[in-house]
């Protein structure tokens, strides 16, 4: 890519903060009119490549040769720091990560947009008809520096069982940065659902130098937009790169052990969200790590030369939720 790509790495830290998510469908409409007319976010593609550039993807995501895909980008170029979107729009169909909008379901769960308007966002969600998980929730919160403010949040139904969080905080700042010119920001981090959470925490922040901002149990309230009980305690985690203020991780982790299963890996080429994608300052050192900690490498280091990510030496780890991870150290063309 000729622009420059914010890669989220501060000064001295290996890794940077989340920069891309990965997603597979056969529901390409779907996307497009989520993302790019509902969210207002610029859909690019298909994005043209050479047979050769599809085969070394296939090779590094562990994807079937015989299975033909498209290739889409979706991002808000107003903020381009913000989380970019890379889908594949499968030529035929392979199993959902989600079988529904169960909260209780593990793997990738959401994407999350903060907004300075919250009321406004859901007026617009109301407007073209997207679901909420529940009414609009408003409580207090106590940001990591101790500032207290408060959350406006509500979980909406994306396609292929994602769930979009809309929030806005008050008298505090935003999850992430956000557009001067639209209500509309995000996405600026992603969540997911485990039932392995020590082992989560270790991958993160042993061998992606990423660090907990949050770990606590708390219990679920009345009503609330996870559709579980009242009183359920879950574990919940934030997972930040050093530094950053944004593109963050969540992780739940329910204790009541009614998680579900549903068979099919949080992985490309399964429909939803599979991968995210990271920035490193060294990959040398962060496979260093891997190899330390055991974790399953599916391919590389190899240098490629990506329409999204750009030019660089590269490798896909797996995390022990089973999301793939895709680690990027860029190179100077």
């Amino acid at each position: 890519m000729k622009h420059h790509i914010p890669q989220g790495i501060s000064d001295g830290s290996l890794v940077g903060h989340l920069h891309t998510v990965t997603l597979c469908t056969v529901k390409m409409e779907e996307y497009r009119h989520f993302y790019g007319e509902i969210m207002q976010m610029i859909v690019d593609g298909p994005i043209s490549q050479t047979g050769e550039e599809i085969a070394r993807q296939k090779q590094r995501w562990q994807i079937p040769h015989d299975l033909d895909y498209e290739l889409y980008h979706i991002y808000r170029p107003a903020v381009p720091s913000l989380l970019h979107l890379r889908v594949l729009h499968l030529k035929s169909p392979t199993p959902s990560i989600h079988q529904s909008y169960s909260s209780y379901e593990l793997g990738s769960f959401s994407l999350g947009f903060p907004t300075s308007d919250a009321d406004r966002f859901h007026e617009r969600m109301e407007a073209y008809q997207v679901k909420a998980m529940a009414p609009m929730q408003v409580g207090d919160i106590i940001r990591a520096d101790g500032v207290p403010g408060q959350y406006i949040e509500t979980i909406y139904q994306g396609p292929d069982y994602l769930h979009c969080v809309g929030i806005e905080r008050v008298n505090i700042s935003q999850l992430a940065p956000c557009d001067p010119h639209s209500i509309f920001c995000g996405p600026g981090y992603s969540a997911l659902v485990s039932r392995n959470a020590e082992s989560e925490i270790v991958f993160y922040t042993k061998v992606l130098d990423h660090y907990t901002q949050l770990d606590a149990v708390w219990e679920a309230s009345e009503g609330s937009a996870l559709g579980v009980a009242a009183g359920v305690p879950f574990r919940f985690t934030s997972f930040y790169a050093q530094q950053a203020e944004q593109n963050h991780i969540i992780m739940l982790e329910f204790q009541d052990g009614n998680e579900i299963d549903t068979g099919v890996q949080s992985c490309l080429p399964n429909q939803g969200l599979g991968m995210y994608s990271f920035y490193t300052r060294s990959l040398d050192e962060l496979m260093q790590r891997a190899a330390k900690h055991e974790c399953k490498i599916l391919s590389g280091p190899t240098t490629i030369t990506d329409p999204i990510i750009g030019h660089g030496r590269v490798a896909t780890l797996e995390a022990p939720s089973g999301m793939y991870i895709e680690i990027m150290e860029s190179l100077a063309i």
